[in-house]
């Protein structure tokens, strides 16, 4: 874990920043902080910082702006954190590229534990041909898929969609993002098959599929995939 990493606040709410700043200096954190838009994209340019939490509710421009603008060259981890709690509202953010959404007023340690999973994940080599998690192990250069050592007879759908998520642990993943990469972007609104392909996921990789710890549900959203 990365604790010195740097992360860029952008919010307009002062006791909000403060909270925050507090937060993550005291877990080893540095921090630096905008209250607008104009301030935070030119912030982020400047300090190309490991994180960044944007709220969605600027003065200066609209949050869901500010996102696409930056994510244009930005690639680390954007967490949105806003009183916007309007299901259409998380998933044009997700869509845009942010990793995360929280909503006021949250939990301080599950922004911490986001958080943490954002940055290990950015700092894992993307190209790691074996990931393992609990009894699971994943070749991606042979396309193998093991648990308890016995190869899992994965259809391909399965497997590219099990890539997918474990590529991309701890960010929620829309329904039409998946739908668009597993089956193109002609099947984008068939939510249908997503949830049939989870499901038989679920059943060969969860210990228990009907309280699953790995590929998690963002209800009205999409999936998550935890690793612990």
């Amino acid at each position: 874990m990365n604790n010195s990493a740097e992360i860029l606040i952008v919010d307009d709410e002062v006791q909000i920043r403060k909270l925050l700043e507090i937060a993550l200096e005291s877990n080893g954190y540095k921090t630096i902080c905008a209250v607008n838009a104009k301030e935070g994209i030119a912030l982020a340019a400047n300090h190309q910082p490991d994180l960044i939490i944007l709220d969605l509710g600027l003065p200066d421009e609209d949050g869901q702006v500010v996102l696409k603008r930056v994510r244009e060259w930005y690639t680390k981890p954007i967490l949105i954190l806003t009183v916007k709690n309007a299901e259409e509202e998380i998933v044009k953010a997700l869509d845009n590229g942010a990793n995360d959404y929280l909503v006021k007023p949250f939990r301080t340690q599950e922004l911490l534990a986001r958080i943490r999973t954002a940055l290990r994940n950015l700092n894992q080599n993307e190209n790691e041909p074996i990931i393992e998690f609990g009894e699971i192990l994943i070749d991606f250069t042979a396309r193998i898929v093991k648990l308890k050592n016995e190869i899992l007879k994965l259809t391909t759908t399965e497997y590219n969609l099990l890539s997918i998520l474990v590529k991309n642990e701890g960010r929620v993943l829309t329904h039409q993002y998946l739908l668009n990469q597993v089956w193109g972007n002609s099947y984008s609104d068939q939510t249908q098959y997503l949830r049939v392909f989870v499901a038989q996921l679920r059943k060969k990789i969860e210990e228990d599929p009907n309280r699953p710890k790995y590929i998690i549900t963002e209800s009205g959203v999409g999936y998550r995939f935890n690793s612990c």
